[in-house]
């Protein structure tokens, strides 16, 4: 069946696409959050946006979503992704150091600010029932923002992914409860409950085991192929599958992208797989953004705008002082505690499923719901704005305290020196770097290669440097050096081009085929250029010569010496060359 323009979801996808290709580029160039600008193409195309201000305007069927249900999906399936990023991003290790957080700050947070916003509902009039209900959906915090903004290696983004985590895990219990506390329930909601426990810690369990045995193999054999496609294809369906299991037993589906997440970055192929999943992160997460947008609607905003103000500032404040107590109890620092506070401060996308699950247990009216989803879109929508007033006020309180400025945790030694290329080359280089005590880290693109010297102790990583996205996350700018020695000439200038622009000072020793090859990588910007039939002669030569009884000394003497004067003579030519490029650009000639 043909598709034409006249089709709704072909429609839709153009308005996607181009608030993802126009709008948001236009945003960034004036330094404008990309989630701001989300929210606001959301607002725009909604149906309380273009086509309730002109509703007659034929034009509006292409510039708008005509089905704000459709892309719902597409929204929950970028939040999964986000999740599955983070779980790459960490370790079992790491988390497991985190359970204190999880469960301690984690557990106090979402319970002290439930309890504060749904006590001073009550005393506003809401029942018991309604306040325990919008007090704990307002007090979930947004996982899709939050985490993008903070990441998950400094102070405030450590404290903040604590505290998520445990309110992605609690969610699914808060709808049991609410569901048993519904004026119509039975029993069974609390039973329902106990079940959902035990059906999924036993699911995680066999998830983490089966996982372990399962995974490396799976992208084993995507790897050999060599077929990104395919490489992307299994990565997917991990997801899916891990995403599908853990509902399948009743847990929130970001749960088991999270575990897929971490599970896979316990192998070696986490680079690769948190590389090639990236685009379809962003681009899920911008349906997300532009689908809470859409849920706004202006005419009613300004209508309320008061009572709105208030809500909204209501639960920020309380939020964010709870959130600033708690973290100084445990002994965080005025302006880590003052950060994570504000940026905790606004509701979740979770809490439109709480909000929905009180109102179908009768807990809250429909027009209550209809006014904490506006304060929820509200609160989502500003949570870029939180986060820069969060990091003015820790710099401010630090300064007025004496304290340093906030930093960001990382990891102080870095990856030591960079091996890119693990053959007989790589493998060498290695083993001199290992010999002199010397941090190292591979990077190989063949499988059966990586996977041989990680079985026998080498630090290896499975990765495509073709794909500049990978030589970008080698954190190249706290590496000590970088040693290309793949046999791939073409490929080696690119990176030595591409590095030398992004790290000036960092020192690249690339492998070259010949004189020709070395000349072109020191105009690219190498340090060293080292080529293969310049070492071969000179090694043929030293044994030539202590073949003919020439002492050693004298031997590795005049051979260091000729080395010398060859690379010196590779670099003025590289260098003569390079000069009249230069004039040819300055006079706006092309070079031939």
């Amino acid at each position: 069946m043909a598709i034409g323009l006249e089709d709704a979801g072909f429609s839709d996808a153009l308005v996607i696409l181009g608030a993802a290709g126009l709008v948001i580029p236009a945003f960034a160039r004036f330094k404008v959050s990309p989630v701001i600008g989300f929210i606001l193409v959301g607002i725009l195309v909604g149906p309380a946006g273009l086509g309730a201000l002109v509703p007659q305007a034929p034009w509006l069927y292409y510039v708008t979503i005509t089905d704000a249900h459709a892309i719902e999906p597409f929204a929950e399936f970028g939040i999964i992704l986000l999740l599955f990023s983070i779980g790459l991003e960490l370790s079992l290790k790491r988390l497991w150091s985190m359970r204190g957080l999880v469960f301690g700050l984690g557990a106090a947070e979402l319970i002290g600010s439930g309890l504060i916003i749904g006590l001073a509902l009550h005393l506003l009039g809401q029942g018991w029932g309604g306040a325990i209900g919008l007090g704990l959906a307002l007090a979930l915090s947004s996982t899709a923002l939050v985490l993008p903004i903070a990441g998950t290696a400094s102070a405030v983004g450590r404290s903040a992914f604590a505290m998520l985590l445990f309110e992605d895990l609690a969610l699914v219990p808060i709808i049991f409860v609410l569901g048993a506390m519904a004026p119509t329930a039975s029993d069974n909601g609390w039973a329902g409950l106990a079940h959902v426990a035990l059906s999924g810690g036993l699911t995680v369990m066999v998830m983490f085991v089966g996982g372990r045995f399962v995974l490396p193999r799976l992208f084993a054999q995507a790897a050999r192929t060599k077929s990104p496609e395919l490489f992307l294809a299994a990565s997917l369906l991990v997801v899916i599958v891990a995403s599908l299991a853990t509902t399948a037993a009743g847990l929130s589906p970001i749960v088991g992208a999270l575990l897929a997440g971490l599970l896979i970055a316990e192998t070696e192929y986490h680079s690769e797989v948190e590389v090639i999943t990236a685009p379809f992160k962003g681009l899920a997460l911008g349906v997300f953004l532009i689908s809470v947008g859409m849920s706004l609607d202006l005419r009613l905003v300004m209508h309320n705008w008061q009572m709105l103000l208030l809500a909204v500032l209501g639960v920020v404040i309380v939020k964010a002082l709870v959130t600033f107590a708690l973290l100084r109890v445990t002994g965080a620092r005025n302006g880590v505690a003052a950060e994570a506070g504000v940026l905790m401060a606004s509701p979740s996308e979770t809490t439109l499923i709480v909000l929905g699950v009180a109102t179908e247990a009768q807990l809250i009216h429909g027009s209550t719901a209809a006014f904490w989803q506006t304060v929820t879109a509200i609160g989502l929508t500003i949570t870029p704005l939180l986060a820069r007033f969060g990091q003015f006020a820790a710099r401010r309180i630090e300064r007025r305290l004496g304290g340093d400025e906030p930093e960001i945790e990382t990891d102080p030694e870095g990856p030591g020196t960079v091996v890119i290329g693990f053959g007989r080359v790589g493998r060498l280089v290695a083993d001199m770097l290992a010999a002199h005590d010397q941090k190292y880290v591979a990077v190989e693109a063949d499988i059966d290669t990586v996977n041989a010297a990680r079985r026998q102790g080498y630090p290896v990583i499975f990765g495509d440097v073709a794909r500049s996205e990978l030589v970008d996350r080698l954190n190249l700018g706290r590496a000590k050096a970088l040693i290309l020695t793949m046999d791939d000439p073409v490929l080696t200038i690119r990176i030595t081009r591409r590095v030398r622009g992004w790290v000036p000072a960092l020192p690249i020793i690339a492998r070259a085929r010949d004189t020709a090859h070395a000349a072109q990588l020191y105009r690219a910007g190498a340090t060293d250029a080292v080529p293969e039939t310049v070492e071969s002669s000179l090694q043929l030569s030293e044994a030539v010569l202590v073949d003919l009884g020439v002492a050693m000394g004298p031997v590795i003497a005049s051979i260091h010496e000729k080395r010398d004067e060859l690379r010196r003579a590779i670099k003025d030519a590289a260098e003569l060359d390079r000069e009249p490029r230069l004039r040819r650009s300055k006079l706006g000639e092309t070079p031939a």
